[in-house]
């Protein structure tokens, strides 16, 4: 809906200006052969992929072979695998792929605004901010981004004696990235901003080699089994990037990304070029030991003692990780012999300790950066000052984690299922925590300190109902819940000043807010910001402060203390409902899920709901909705991040519906052909008020669904499997 005066005359649907009905293509050929001896299996696979955007197109081909030879008997086996791909994919951004900003502009754009001008020039406004033409955005952009990967792995099998096996793992891999993008003179980039053609280029090359040597005992004697292994592994990468930036074309046929150098900006010193090398590796060595007794006891323990580069210059760069299960088959035990119930009913229990390293490397050690300029002896230079302070006691972050399990199958094998229970601890969270200066350098040292906790439940159950010659019924049910908390912030040596921290913004008319808050306590995930409850007779805002009490919009000072936990991003629980069902030739095969007991920050709503969008000309039908059913939101209030736009999440989803049809051996030359279509995205039933509610719960800002999200689609598929 629109004010009177913002009415320019044309009827654009942006969206549809900027979409298309995608089709894609998928290839794929297998070959395999042998004999006792030497057998092989090679893919190749081509796929040529529209996105429901324009100008977002993908291309790949890959191929993998990979050959078995045995020797010597069978006792030695070799395994060796190439496998190689091509990826291209067309972009409208520096980089990357589509272009999300396109997305958002187009949904913001006035529909009254036309795509070009009478002259044939686009429709630009560059005098309002971040108001561009979606259409020009693709159509004066152009580059692609071209990505190749080698791999190579064998292995080693060599069995000396019966019981022991000695085994060798190789793996190198190589992967390169060439990129480039540029923009015409015509983009908004040179017309508002004054950067003429902007482009740029860079590439970057990614190399891991693995290794990894085991040896492992196996013995029987009686009704005792176990088997001993021991190992050592590395791991090795090195990821080395360069990229340049530049503008100052005078044209658009000379320069651009394929001539980057002749840019004026290059010789004026504007533009940026910038290279980095990061090489980690990680050691391992590690064993692990197996006994059963009469298949009905079962113990297993493993050791893992791992260094890794990144702790380098702490005096914790190695870890000691140790693990434990011990299970117990009942339905061996002779009280069980006479039950009808199960056919197997087996109980775990396991506790294990896992490490994580950090991600960026020398946390542990003081370092230094380029700061301010200085002038010494009539020259300016560049000063180096510190970058961080150096912390011997950093140390792994360790996952600890204890898991209660039953598994069952009953009814011939028609009935399985299993029940887990875990609790899992992480501790020596890697927190950067404030300190003061002096005696320190530097503001801040990266350290180990708090606790979190997940502790849940999961559950599988799959039946068979039906089972005969011409129909058969297979249906998986799955359960989770979960639930999370930090129990501390501070570690042994390091304090931190508060027993919460914010993190996340969200976006609204061009500000920005905090998001969420993790507190000591409190569930990772929470909401915070202001909580209102009503409107006013006029259409004002009405909260709740920090002492529960209700203030209307003029007296309420919007102050941090008067913020509320208003949501949480986290779903509390999954539920899936997987169906396979075979008539005859027919197939079909039903996927659901869904996920319940979260919220989800409306970030369309709080941005196009706004009824003093000066920013944003666009906005939803929805802003004349009264307002807890009351009244229309007065245009006295200021847009702000409230409780007002988080919405309830929950969603089950038809996440695939897939039939087809087996026509078995056709013709001398083919052995069977099954022919199917099928759904993806068919459904979704939810009460939220956005595109999609499957939002990401990743990291500690869970649940935000902003503006600018790239929509989601259904896509149908038709495909053929011949088998020669």
């Amino acid at each position: 809906t629109l004010y009177p005066d913002q009415d320019h005359g044309a009827d654009t649907d942006w969206i549809d200006e900027i979409s298309r009905t995608p089709v894609s293509h998928v290839h794929n050929l297998s070959l395999m052969g042998g004999n006792s001896k030497t057998n092989y299996i090679a893919n190749l696979n081509y796929a040529s992929r529209q996105g429901i955007m324009k100008k977002s197109d993908f291309e790949s081909f890959q191929g993998r072979i990979e050959v078995t030879h045995r020797m010597f008997d069978d006792k030695l086996k070799l395994k060796f695998g190439l496998f190689g791909k091509k990826n291209q994919m067309e972009s409208t951004t520096n980089g990357g792929s589509f272009r999300g900003w396109v997305y958002g502009q187009a949904t913001r754009r006035n529909p009254t605004d036309p795509v070009r001008n009478e002259d044939g020039t686009w429709n630009e406004n560059v005098s309002k901010f971040e108001y561009e033409n979606p259409l020009a955005l693709l159509y004066e952009a152009e580059g692609n981004v071209k990505k190749t990967q080698l791999r190579y792995n064998g292995n080693i099998v060599y069995n000396p004696i019966k019981d022991l096996t000695l085994s060798a793992v190789f793996s190198y891999i190589r992967d390169n990235m060439n990129r480039g993008y540029g923009e015409t003179l015509n983009h908004i980039s040179a017309l508002r901003d004054g950067l003429a053609g902007w482009s740029s280029v860079g590439a970057y090359t990614k190399m891991e080699k693995l290794m990894e040597l085991t040896a492992q005992y196996s013995k029987e004697i009686g009704a005792h089994k176990f088997t001993v292994l021991g190992g050592y592994s590395y791991n090795e990468t090195d990821f080395e990037e360069l990229w340049i930036d530049n503008y100052g074309f005078q044209d658009d046929y000379f320069g651009g990304w394929h001539n980057i150098g002749i840019g004026s900006a290059l010789k004026d010193g504007k533009a940026n070029i910038g290279s980095k090398k990061t090489p980690t590796n990680l050691i391992g060595f590690f064993g692990r030991a197996t006994y059963s007794f009469k298949n009905r006891y079962l113990l297993m323990g493993a050791l893992r003692y791992e260094g890794a580069s990144q702790l380098w210059g702490t005096d914790n760069a190695w870890g000691l990780f140790p693990s434990v299960s011990v299970g117990w088959r009942i339905t061996e035990e002779a009280f069980m012999k006479n039950q009808k119930i199960f056919d197997d009913l087996k109980l775990r229990v396991g506790y294990g300790v896992t490490g994580s390293q950090p991600k960026n490397p020398f946390l542990g050690v003081a370092m230094l950066k380029y700061g301010s300029y200085a002038f010494v002896n009539g020259n300016w230079i560049q000063t180096i000052v510190p970058a961080s302070n150096p912390n011997p006691d950093l140390k792994w972050e360790e996952k600890k984690e204890t898991n209660i399990g039953l598994d069952f199958v009953s009814w011939g094998g028609r009935l399985s299922g299993s029940i887990d229970y875990y609790n899992r601890d992480v501790d020596g969270l890697i927190y950067e925590y404030g300190v003061p200066t002096p005696p320190n350098l530097y503001n801040k040292t990266m350290a180990n300190g708090g606790t979190m906790r997940n502790r849940g439940v999961e559950v599988l159950v799959t039946v068979v109902p039906v089972q005969n010659k011409d129909f058969e019924w297979s249906t998986t049910g799955t359960f989770s819940l979960n639930s999370n908390k930090l129990i501390s912030l501070s570690g042994s040596i390091f304090k931190s000043d508060y027993d919460y921290f914010n993190t996340g913004t969200v976006e609204y008319s061009g500000q920005v807010a905090d998001s969420h808050r993790v507190q000591v306590g409190e569930s990772i995930g929470n909401f915070y910001g202001f909580k209102v409850v009503d409107v006013d007779s006029e259409g004002r805002w009405i909260y709740e402060d920090r002492n529960g009490e209700l203030v209307n919009y003029k007296d309420f000072t919007h102050a941090p203390e008067d913020k509320h936990v208003i949501g949480n991003g986290l779903p509390k629980w999954y539920a899936g409902w997987n169906n396979t069902l075979r008539y005859k030739n027919f197939d079909l095969n039903v996927t659901m899920r869904g996920a319940f007991g979260f919220q989800i920050i409306n970030g369309g709503r709080m941005n196009y709901e706004n009824v003093k969008n000066s920013r944003f000309e666009n906005r939803l039908k929805s802003v004349n909705d009264l307002v807890f059913g009351k009244h229309t939101l007065s245009s006295e209030v200021e847009p702000e991040f409230n409780s007002y736009y988080v919405e309830n999440g929950d969603y089950w989803k038809i996440d695939n519906i897939t039939l087809g049809y087996s026509f078995g051996q056709v013709g001398k030359y083919i052995k069977s052909l099954r022919v199917y279509g099928s759904v993806l995205n068919a459904l979704t039933i939810t009460g939220y008020k956005g595109i999609d509610p499957e939002v990401s719960t990743d990291g500690l800002t869970p649940g935000y669904d902003t503006r600018d999200r790239y929509p989601s689609v259904r896509s149908f598929t038709f495909g053929v499997n011949v088998k020669f």
